[in-house]
């Protein structure tokens, strides 16, 4: 069997090097080529290109190198129209990979399947009609999102988050880290990845920890911080309460903060499921700008950003969001936390277990899920 797979980001390289373990396990013979990076390159994938040119993130950004982004996705679509594999697997990167579906589904019949559902269940739900015509099959990482991409015609299995394949932390580690932050409640803070949600965030989620310091004598804090913003960490929390900052590009070392902690301040996004999978309950809090604000606010479908809450349908993880994000709102919602930690244990179990996690890898599933495809074409002939 031959498949030719498209990944753009490293998370996408993740997932496609799992699915490419599993598709060896289920398939005698199997060969694959495309687009991808380091992990799928160890399994055999001879990448078309250094997938590095195609992780490129905002519209300032893109458009200078939309005239090379444009090339290489005509010359991944020739490449698989040369190839005409079993079956195409593009994996999240959705402006790029599905314009590669498009373009080969308009000049030949090949077997198409996407890897990440889009969140329509959250904003621009026209999303999952525009790629019905060139997408046959989705695969989902969240149990909520099959019905979405089935209204609009496509088969789409919930195949597993990633998370649940992680490893636990190393409790040498929890206990160092522990052992280092004292007596006093410890607190894990995740102010997000990019430089312009760092630089936002900061400067209010400090302000919440100084008055949640005046409360809980001995509060030590866990900053997990990229490399490259780590100076940049160091100075917006030089008036914080006693602050530990740890490498976050070292997994191991953000596991082990994730599960030494009481409870975690958090920026929203899919953190909540790595809390959620280390079981350490959490505070949401995000802001933006007025005008994104005004926008995003408008457009959402849905009234919690937190994938926890969205996962068992209950407001269970407190959030404060745009003109919500206020510290002393924050404060309390953390001191709470800290007085029951036990109220988000149940909402932290049923996620996990609905995500897959007592079930076969997600990339296993998503192998399977593949297979059972084609062969549902070929019997319709």
């Amino acid at each position: 069997m031959k498949v030719f797979l498209v990944a753009g980001e490293p998370s996408g390289d993740r997932l496609g090097a799992a699915l490419m373990d599993g598709l060896a396990e289920l398939c005698d013979e199997v060969s694959f080529e495309g687009v991808g990076g380091p992990l799928m390159e160890e399994r055999g994938l001879a990448s078309l290109f250094p997938m590095e040119e195609l992780s490129v993130m905002g519209i300032a950004e893109v458009l200078p190198k939309y005239p090379a982004l444009r090339r290489r996705m005509i010359e991944t679509a020739d490449a698989v129209m040369t190839v005409r594999p079993d079956v195409l697997i593009t994996i999240d990167s959705p402006d790029f990979c599905l314009r590669v579906a498009k373009r080969v589904r308009h000049r030949m019949r090949i077997r198409t399947v996407h890897y990440v559902a889009p969140s329509v269940w959250a904003w621009r739900p026209g999303r999952a009609k525009a790629m019905a015509p060139h997408v046959d099959q989705v695969l989902a990482l969240l149990p909520f999102e099959p019905p979405y991409m089935e209204a609009a015609g496509m088969r789409c299995d919930f195949v597993g988050h990633p998370v649940v394949s992680e490893p636990s932390a190393d409790p040498r580690r929890v206990r160092d880290l522990r052992m280092a932050a004292g007596e006093g409640p410890l607190v894990v803070v995740l102010p997000g990845s990019r430089r312009s949600e760092v630089s936002r965030l900061m400067p209010v989620f400090g302000a919440a920890l100084r008055e949640l310091g005046k409360a809980h004598e001995g509060l030590s804090i866990l900053l997990p911080a990229v490399p490259h913003l780590a100076g940049m960490v160091a100075d917006l929390s030089r008036d914080w309460p006693e602050t530990l900052i740890v490498d976050s590009s070292d997994a191991g070392e953000k596991r082990a903060a994730f599960a030494a902690a009481d409870v975690a301040l958090a920026a929203s996004g899919t953190v909540s499921l790595e809390l959620a999978k280390n079981r350490t309950p959490m505070v949401v809090a995000y802001d933006m700008s007025w005008l994104s604000w005004q926008i995003m606010h408008r457009m959402a479908l849905i009234d919690t950003v937190t994938l926890v809450n969205l996962i068992v349908g209950q407001k269970i993880v407190p959030e404060f969001l745009g003109p919500n994000c206020q510290p002393s709102k924050i404060a309390a919602a953390l001191a709470d936390t800290i007085e029951a930690p036990g109220a988000q244990n149940d909402a932290l179990d049923r996620t996990m277990a609905e995500l897959g996690e007592d079930g076969p890898a997600p990339g296993l599933r998503a192998a399977a899920a593949v297979l059972d495809g084609l062969a549902q074409d070929k019997e319709r002939g």
